[in-house]
C-alpha cells in the first residue's frame, strides 16, 4: 500500500516559488529603473554639450542647426563617475561659414570624439574643460560654394567616376565655347583644398595655337588653392574626395577641448 504525504509539505515548496519570482520582478524592475535613470542621465549631458557646442560655433561666426549630440557607451553613469566617456557623437546640419566674404555651406558636418574627460561639475555648471582624446570630422563643401569661391562666371563643378569635373562657358578668339574637363583635387597646407585643371577642352575649339595657349591660361587661372571655412573643434583637413552630393573632406585633431572649439 502506497504512503501518503501529507498535503502540507506541498505548502512551503510553493510559498519558496512564490517569493523566488518575486524576487526576480523585483530584479528587473530594478535594472528597467537603473537603466531609465542611465539614459535620463545621458540625456542631461547630451543636452548640456550640445549648448556648449552651440556656444562655439557661434563664436567662430559660423551658423548651424542645433547640434545633435550622442553620448555613446553604457551603462553611463558608470562613466560620470570616472569623468571619461567613450565616445561622443555630434552632428551639425546646416553648417554656414564664411571664406573671404563668400558664405560657404556644410550640409553636414558628423564629429566623432573619443576618449572624452569631464567632470560631473563641469556638465552641471558649464564650466571647465571638455576634452577629447580624439577628434575625427567628416564634411561636404557644396559645389555651388567651392564654384564661387573660384569666381568665373557661370562656372559649374559636379562630380563623374570619383573625380571633380568643371563646365564654364568661354569667349577664345571671338567665339563662345564650353569649356569641360576635370581636376586633381589634394589638400594644401592651411586647411586649404589645391586644385589643378589639367585636361580641359572646348568643343570647336580653333585649330591654332594661340587658342589652345588662352585655354591652358584659363586652366591655370581656376587652378588655385582654396580655403575652407574654419572647421570646429581644431580639425585639420587631411583628406579630400569628390562625391555627388560635394566635395567630402575628412579632418582629424587630438586632444581637443570640446567646449574651447574658437
Amino acid at each position: 500500500m502506497a504512503e501518503a504525504y501529507p498535503a502540507y509539505e506541498e505548502r512551503p515548496r510553493r510559498r519558496g516559488r512564490k517569493v523566488l519570482v518575486t524576487l526576480l520582478v523585483l530584479l528587473l524592475l530594478l535594472v528597467g529603473l537603473l537603466v531609465v535613470a542611465d539614459r535620463v542621465a545621458a540625456g542631461v549631458a547630451e543636452r548640456a554639450i550640445a549648448d556648449q557646442v552651440k556656444q562655439e560655433i557661434a563664436k567662430q561666426q559660423a551658423q548651424s542647426a542645433p547640434p545633435q549630440v550622442d553620448v555613446g557607451g553604457f551603462p553611463f553613469l558608470t562613466q560620470v563617475v570616472a569623468g571619461r566617456y567613450e565616445r561622443i557623437s555630434i552632428v551639425l546640419t546646416d553648417v554656414q561659414g564664411a571664406v573671404e566674404g563668400n558664405a560657404v555651406s556644410v550640409p553636414r558636418l558628423d564629429v566623432d570624439a573619443r576618449n572624452v574627460q569631464a567632470s560631473l561639475d563641469t556638465l552641471r555648471s558649464g564650466q571647465g574643460d571638455v576634452v577629447a582624446e580624439t577628434v575625427n570630422g567628416t564634411g561636404t563643401v557644396t559645389y555651388d560654394s567651392l564654384a564661387k569661391l573660384l569666381d568665373r562666371p557661370g562656372l559649374e563643378l559636379g562630380e563623374q567616376d570619383g573625380r571633380l569635373v568643371v563646365t564654364a562657358p568661354v569667349d577664345i578668339l571671338g567665339q563662345k565655347l564650353t569649356v569641360t574637363g576635370t581636376a586633381e583635387v589634394t589638400v594644401a597646407e592651411g586647411n586649404k583644398v589645391a586644385l589643378r585643371f589639367n585636361d580641359l577642352d572646348a568643343e570647336g575649339l580653333p585649330p591654332v595655337p594661340l587658342a589652345r595657349t588662352l585655354l591652358s591660361n584659363y586652366a591655370r587661372g581656376i587652378s588655385i588653392d582654396v580655403p575652407l571655412p574654419e572647421l570646429p573643434f581644431q580639425l585639420n583637413v587631411r583628406k579630400v574626395e569628390p562625391r555627388p552630393e560635394g566635395l567630402t573632406v575628412t579632418a582629424d585633431a587630438k586632444d581637443v577641448p570640446l567646449n574651447q572649439a574658437a
